[in-house]
């Protein structure tokens, strides 16, 4: 066999990936597993945006190869979308660019601006593909702890007194992911002045604002944010629309600039019907928020029910597309959740999927229909 390259040594398969399998395994087997595990959203995106697409299959060119920065008239909506919601004033002409999903935005972000031996500073927890794609690119994570007793947000104090020679990047997360915690206004401005005081690139990642979350925030409205930030977001949990791709990355344009370099390199545009219904998405009423987090309002108040009859605790004051709850005393994540699957088929992401200080809890996803939740209380009852 032919030698694979070495950084593959250092990056695991997907946790995901790899659990998913089991999963499906135990279900041909006739096992009724309930996944809760996973953050994919199983509600429809909006309709007229899906109709669009559709529409748009006949538009002379729609087959061909798109630019590389996508539609001007997708990165006007994006602008438009972040006046409206975040009061935020972009330039959809040079500090918006199109992303085939977010995730493919961490890539690029991090090829563009690290080289080998860069150190990147990583929440812990938070989400997996940070330290992943780091190690991708032969540079060096350097994790940064969150805990309960800190609410989940960075002690910049700690932060200061870390070796930050040849850190280039640190990434953010909020609301945060797994833990659903928000950040208060002075945590922006702590960021922002600590990007700028050791000349480090802060990354927002963005993606679950308006998933039962009154306040939206954008890291971008604060003061000399386009100096030392750039920020990812995403079409797939606000409009359920996972598995179109479609994301986006804002900043200052010389930021932007270099990781279009890496982009059109990497891909040859997005599928210009996609583009028509993400524009059609993004331009979505009051309305659609209203409606899509009642359902999820009803989802969240079962799983605090499941979360209950498993003895684990949590905090109702968060937001997000997941509730994350401290397992009963004495046990480990992983523990708990095999023993949840084994005894009643109920699939939860452990804690420690998303780094060491992760262990001691779980998480439970809301993309799961209401009857699908029952199922599993009643399963536990």
């Amino acid at each position: 066999m032919i030698e694979v390259a070495k950084r593959l040594s250092h990056v695991e398969e997907y946790y995901f990936s790899k659990k998913l399998r089991e999963v499906a395994f135990l279900k041909s087997q006739g096992k009724p597993i309930i996944n809760l595990g996973i953050g994919s959203p199983d509600l429809a995106p909006p309709f007229k945006a899906t109709m669009l697409l559709k529409d748009s299959l006949d538009e002379e060119g729609a087959s061909q190869y798109q630019s590389y920065k996508g539609l001007p008239e997708l990165r006007e909506a994006v602008a438009d979308f972040y006046s409206t919601r975040y009061k935020v004033s972009l330039s959809g002409q040079t500090e918006v660019l199109p992303l085939m999903g977010s995730k493919e935005g961490i890539m690029h972000i991090s090829m563009a601006f690290l080289n080998k031996g860069d150190k990147v500073l990583i929440p812990n927890p938070g989400y997996p593909t940070y330290a992943a794609v780091t190690k991708l690119v032969e540079a060096k994570p350097v994790f940064y702890d969150l805990n309960e007793e800190n609410n989940w947000l960075p002690d910049f104090v700690a932060l200061e007194r870390m070796n930050l020679t040849k850190v280039k990047i640190m990434w953010i997360n909020y609301p945060h992911m797994p833990t659903g915690t928000n950040a208060p206004n002075k945590f922006y401005d702590e960021v922002i002045a600590f990007g700028k005081r050791h000349n480090i690139l802060i990354v927002n990642d963005n993606p679950y604002s308006f998933v039962l979350n009154k306040k939206p925030i954008s890291i971008m409205r604060y003061n000399n944010a386009k100096d030392v930030c750039l920020e990812l977001n995403s079409l797939s949990k606000t409009f359920n629309m996972s598995g179109w791709r479609v994301g986006m990355l804002v900043g200052d344009f010389k930021y932007i600039d270099a990781v279009l370099k890496v982009k059109s390199n990497m891909d040859s545009g997005m599928f210009y019907g996609i583009q028509k219904g993400a524009i059609e998405a993004l331009q979505c009423s009051d309305m659609w928020f209203v409606s899509l987090n009642s359902v999820y309002e009803l989802r969240r108040e079962l799983i605090w029910q499941l979360a209950d009859a498993l003895n684990c605790t949590y905090d109702k004051d968060t937001t997000g597309l997941f509730v994350w709850a401290k397992v009963p005393p004495l046990l480990k994540s992983e523990e708990f959740t095999d023993l949840v699957l084994k005894e009643y088929a109920i699939f939860l992401a452990p804690g420690t999927v998303f780094g060491s200080n992760g262990e001691g809890y779980v998480r439970f996803s809301l993309c799961a229909p209401e009857e699908i939740i029952k199922d599993a209380i009643t399963r536990v009852k």
